[in-house]
């Protein structure tokens, strides 16, 4: 029953998908890139399809994008949204198994409901690259820590889209903290600096093949954030976003970093707290949550990661603030709002920056409640074993 309720809303959402007619515009870009490698073109001069977008993501991800060449534009969309149903279902099966969940018919149950949440419903709209880069991440916190893999699946993310490098600096700053206190190194240093060794690997990588496109990135382009896009733009809900909307500026300039150093402090001292409790979800769910407000750009497909947010807290006896998180990730409530040509974002009244503000409003009260949680009896658990 599960799993027929599973394909049964799948089977709605890919009608509901081509009725809408998506463009898949993000996946148009991603081929491009990878045409462009092939053809030796400048990849950081390109831009493409008719809303004539950049190319944002390191090297290492547009030589990734290369095999997208070899299909046609049909096929390629319908692997597209095929593939990314198939890792909605191995992010949600991480998400349970992060959160201490087994049962298989919940994977199927949980699944059918998170294909209609915002998030996910954008990045299969745009043929995003979240829930791969999601799932990388999550398998890479659930391997055991003797584990020779465990590093891959952070390095590897954070070659594609920088945002995933966070999870090392967690990884660090636990290992760090708990050699100051107990006096040895542990799994944690030894995590991070395979993830770093991963990263550096794809990188070397693709700098020998595109030495010159690296160089410019590295140097140049890694430090123009706005060429991603506006600030103020309604789908951007990282801190940044809700700064620009609220000051009306589209460069929140010094409030922002301002911000960002206090928020990726407190949600980096939350996740590393939580690890060294041995509270493996709160920790990861904290980091992934910190990485997005930080982010000087986080449009809302990248809060893919609300669907193990509403595990968590779902399992852990916070089931009013699960469904609230629930209702805001599928409500839409930040596209109530005007937005799109003329820049009306920068003109929002109170209500309409609260609603295009949701996401990073959770966040926030997330980290709260994680950090209150930790003081309470169940934050109380022993360090797990080194």
């Amino acid at each position: 029953m599960a799993l027929g309720a599973c394909l049964f809303s799948f089977a709605a959402f890919w009608i509901a998908q081509r009725a809408a007619h998506v463009s898949m515009i993000d996946l148009m870009v991603y081929r491009a890139e990878g045409a462009t490698v092939r053809a030796g073109g400048d990849l950081y001069a390109l831009r493409t399809t008719g809303a004539h977008l950049p190319t944002t993501y390191p090297p290492f991800a547009a030589l990734l994008f290369t095999p997208l060449t070899l299909l046609d534009t049909a096929s390629m969309r319908t692997l597209a949204t095929a593939g990314n149903l198939a890792l909605l279902v191995v992010f949600v099966r991480l998400s349970l198994r992060l959160v201490g969940h087994t049962r298989v018919e919940t994977v199927w149950w949980a699944a059918a409901a998170a294909v209609w949440c915002e998030p996910v419903w954008t990045t299969l709209r745009y043929g995003q690259v979240n829930l791969l880069l999601a799932v990388l991440v999550l398998w890479d916190l659930s391997r055991r820590p003797a584990d020779r893999w465990a590093g891959l699946g952070i390095g590897l993310a954070a070659a594609v889209k920088l945002t995933p490098a966070l999870f090392a600096v967690f990884l660090l700053a636990a290992g760090v903290t708990h050699r100051v206190r107990h006096g040895r190194a542990g799994h944690r240093l030894r995590h991070a600096r395979r993830a770093a060794a991963a990263f550096a690997g794809a990188t070397t990588l693709a700098a020998a093949v595109l030495p010159y496109d690296s160089w410019r990135f590295w140097t140049r382009m890694v430090f123009r954030t706005g060429r991603v896009g506006h600030a103020e733009e309604t789908a951007n809900q990282a801190l940044r976003g809700f700064l620009a909307r609220f000051l009306h500026t589209p460069d929140p300039g010094a409030p922002w970093a301002a911000a960002v150093a206090v928020v990726a402090l407190g949600g980096l001292a939350v996740a590393v707290a939580a690890e060294l409790r041995g509270l493996r979800a709160w920790a990861v769910a904290a980091c992934a949550v910190t990485a997005l407000l930080v982010s000087p750009v986080s449009w809302s497909h990248h809060w893919v990661w609300c669907v193990p947010l509403v595990l968590l807290l779902g399992t852990r006896g916070h089931r009013a603030a699960a469904l609230g998180t629930l209702l805001v990730f599928c409500s839409y409530a930040l596209w109530w709002v005007p937005h799109g040509r003329g820049r009306p974002e920068l003109h929002q009244n109170g209500v309409e920056l609260t609603l295009s503000a949701l996401y990073g409003g959770v966040g926030l009260l997330f980290l709260v409640l994680a950090g209150t949680s930790l003081r309470g009896p169940g934050g109380n658990q022993a360090v797990t074993n080194e």
